[in-house]
């Protein structure tokens, strides 16, 4: 017997990416040290963490040591502990979690897949596990899907692929050149390419060889999915904008109607930040466009009878502090009829390479067409003042021209990192669909064309939630549905208001639908715009905590909407209330997603895990773990934030998300010791990884006395205000015999108990960001 901890073997020794990163990666080493490496014949096992190790075999003895799509790094910050010993016929590696056994000289997978070549075992709620090759895994938690073009109630479900978390205790990332994903594509490798300046598709070392990272992580959700943004890449923290309200309609809009929606938006009172200009904003063949003949589904060229000076347009909706996204359908390339000026730059720029019959098609697999596309096409839109691009690809999942090349997930990475290099004073910024592992470094996406009605409504906090186990934090849906179904009426008041306010708790807070005249997106016509605009605002005034989360999110790699499981994986409950999920760390939400009896107040039986829970609508306490059925009229959200919480928010003046007032809010929760957080940056900063600023809060309990403390702002205050005035409103409270601030006994007047809500509302003066503010409450 032999013990070791790792050796070297036959490895083809490959280019290693990393020379060119996106600005906020942490550093990727695809080629892991020889310390975490086992080689035994044609198989290799890295080990990357206690609970991870990734399994290679090549006949030929050819060892991946690049990226791919789904992988960045297996250079961990530490090798972790772990033994190899050996014996004749079989090679084992134990670490503190697991345990692998591997019969030497032979492909760990076996037809029929079984355990005979290797096996780990493990140890999950107590009892022995055991995992080999091609294992069913019916426990599988589940990830997400490409789009929910289609979603009628839950029909989705069975196309949601499998997560990195099980309730089996394991999951297994197969990243293997000769398993295809959902859409058919494959995980090509990546290596630099200085013609664009990034990573870009390669052929693997050896396409028949088997690629597994076993993942044993038991109960330890968050820690599974953290340790795979290690591996896999971190989730990009998107501009701050993104976080706002985004109006979005598919319509053919002139200028003149997008003057008019910006003006009612104003003028209603409306916050937001984001304007959305759907396909009909270029030249799209339809006559009711004002296009009859020119241009169809995808287009590149300004429609200019229904938009005749683009660059004002943008200006004046920028004037509004709006930011722009275009809509792109790219697949049919770019045509002589439709962009004449743009085909006959890119035909000049390749010479002729890729044009047929007064068209170049969409050859985006190769650097020639990409770097051309984007010089003549993207960059002249985004002088114009398009701020960021909306991928909308539906047509073939995979190139015609390069076998297994997933076209979602290739305009991703291709836009993503244009971006990345030629923007450079800007975050990064797209709205796509999901592309398989590894679409969540690319950041935002949209779900796609739902059907109208409260079962789809009801579905899509569960496909919300869930995707957080692949990593996909930011998806973003048609709120209010988009297409029509026999089910409901399209423009049903209580269902847009439900769903609006579901939106409200979710990555990104956009509203949307399909070119039907039927159907109304302005919710300034819906007969209950003021409960509509009172979820606009809940939205608004939560930023701060919004976006603190999304830092999170960048640092831990959880999603902000994650499953409640995360949190209580041993409680049965967690998994069963799958319309509930958390809302960043101290949010827990559960939406309405069924109409009420008659218009009037809806029933909701909500799941409340260990601990106690305010209830931001009614106003009472309630203790967990339980089950109860409440009531909740329609201006109420069933949303309840964690006892002892301390959750920073902004006041009803800000419009914008971009906006730094010089006072906030904390709506802390009596009771409990506890915590909070602000993040603070300058909202675009592509430097955010090293340039920000955060400050602390702490909630200390002694007896009679409860203390709010307010730290001294940390970090990078660049660009961001110096001094702030701040309201605590102390929520679960009884009426105090006395409060101080920073050791001094406040006069009446400078706070106020409100019996209704049970709450204390504590004025803080402006002071120095800088300086640390104490407010203790005697009851």
């Amino acid at each position: 017997m032999t013990t070791f901890f790792g050796k070297k073997g036959k490895i083809l020794l490959l280019p290693i990416v990393g020379l060119f990163m996106a600005p906020n990666a942490a550093a990727q080493n695809p080629q892991a040290p020889d310390e975490a490496v086992v080689v035994s014949g044609n198989a290799r096992f890295t080990v990357l963490t206690p609970e991870m190790i990734r399994i290679e075999y090549s006949d030929s003895g050819i060892f991946e040591n690049r990226a791919t799509f789904a992988i960045q790094n297996r250079q961990m910050d530490v090798v972790p502990a772990f033994k190899t010993t050996e014996d004749d016929d079989y090679l084992y590696i134990t670490t503190d979690k697991l345990n692998l056994k591997y019969r030497k000289g032979t492909n760990p997978q076996t037809q029929p897949a079984s355990d005979r070549n290797l096996a780990i075992t493990m140890t999950h709620n107590g009892l022995p596990v055991s995992w080999y090759p091609g294992k069913p895994d019916p426990l599988n938690l589940k990830g997400t899907c490409r789009t929910l073009d289609g979603c009628n109630g839950d029909n989705k479900r069975a196309e949601m692929e499998n997560g990195l978390i099980s309730r089996s205790g394991w999951a297994v990332i197969d990243d293997s050149w000769t398993t295809t994903r959902a859409d058919g594509s494959r995980s090509f490798a990546l290596e630099p390419n200085p013609e664009v300046g990034y990573d870009w598709w390669a052929d693997r070392a050896d396409p028949q060889a088997v690629d597994l990272y076993f993942m044993g992580y038991g109960n330890e959700y968050k820690k599974a999915i953290s340790d795979f943004t290690k591996i896999a890449g971190k989730i990009p923290l998107p501009p701050a904008y993104v976080f706002g309200y985004w109006y979005s309609r598919y319509s053919s809009y002139s200028a003149d109607d997008y003057r008019e929606i910006v003006r009612d938006i104003r003028n209603n009172d409306i916050p937001a930040d984001v304007m959305i200009l759907d396909m009909d904003w270029h030249w799209n063949g339809r006559e009711t466009s004002a296009s009859e003949n020119i241009g169809g589904w995808t287009g590149w060229s300004w429609n200019t009878n229904l938009i005749p000076e683009p660059a004002k347009l943008l200006g004046e909706i920028h004037d509004n502090n709006f930011k722009i996204a275009l809509n792109l359908h790219p697949a049919e390339g770019v045509d002589s009829t439709e962009s004449p000026a743009y085909y006959k730059a890119m035909n000049a720029d390749l010479g002729g390479k890729y044009a047929t019959d007064g068209k170049i098609a969409w050859y985006l697999d190769y650097p020639d067409f990409t770097g051309s596309f984007f010089k003549n096409i993207i960059r002249d839109h985004e002088s114009e003042g398009v701020d960021f691009w909306w991928l909308d690809w539906q047509q073939h999942l995979t190139s015609p021209y390069t076998p297994g090349l997933g076209q979602t997930f290739w305009c991703n990475h291709v836009f993503f990192n244009d971006m990345s290099k030629n923007r450079p004073k800007h975050r990064p910024m797209i709205f796509h669909r999901w592309g398989g592992l590894g679409s969540h470094r690319y950041q935002i996406g949209f779900s796609g064309d739902a059907f109208i009605n409260f079962p789809t409504l009801a579905f899509e906090p569960y496909f919300t939630s869930t995707a957080s186990n692949v990593g996909y934090a930011f998806w973003g849906h048609d709120l209010g549905g988009h297409v029509p179904s026999d089910a409901c009426d399209v423009n049903d008041p209580e269902l847009m208001l439900r769903w609006i306010q579901f939106g409200v708790f979710t990555p990104i807070f956009r509203s949307h639908a399909t070119n039907d005249p039927r159907i109304e997106r302005r919710i300034w016509k819906f007969p209950n715009f003021p409960q509509l605009r009172d979820a606009v605002n809940l939205r608004y005034s939560l930023f701060p905590y919004i976006y603190t989360a999304a830092r999170e999110t960048f640092d831990t790699g959880i999603g902000m909407c994650r499953p409640l499981y995360y949190e209580y994986p041993d409680s049965e409950e967690a998994y069963k209330y799958e319309g509930e999920y958390f809302f960043g760390n101290d949010i827990l939400v559960a939406p309405i997603t069924e109409p009420s009896a008659n218009g009037g107040m809806s029933a909701k039986e909500i799941w409340f895990p260990e601990g106690n829970w305010w209830s931001a609508s009614t106003c009472e306490l309630i203790e967990g773990p339980c089950v109860k059925t409440l009531e909740f009229s329609q201006e109420q959200i069933p949303y309840f934030i964690k006892e002892g919480a301390m959750l920073p928010l902004n006041p009803a003046t800000v419009k914008n998300v971009t906006e730094q007032p010089e006072s906030l809010i904390i709506n802390a929760v009596a009771g409990k010791n506890g915590t909070g957080k602000l993040y603070e940056d300058t909202g675009d900063n592509p430097d955010y990884a090293t340039k920000f600023a955060t400050t602390k809060f702490t909630h200390a309990v002694d007896g009679k006395t409860e203390t709010y403390t307010i730290a001294a702002r940390e970090g990078n205050a660049d660009g961001l205000v110096d001094r702030r005035a701040w309201k605590l409103n102390v929520l679960n409270a009884d009426k105090p015999k006395a409060v101080t601030l920073n050791g001094k006994t406040l006069k009446a007047s400078d706070w106020e108990y409100i019996a209704d809500s049970k709450s204390i509302a504590v004025n803080i003066p402006e002071t120095d960001c800088s300086t640390t503010t104490t407010v203790k409450v005697k009851y």
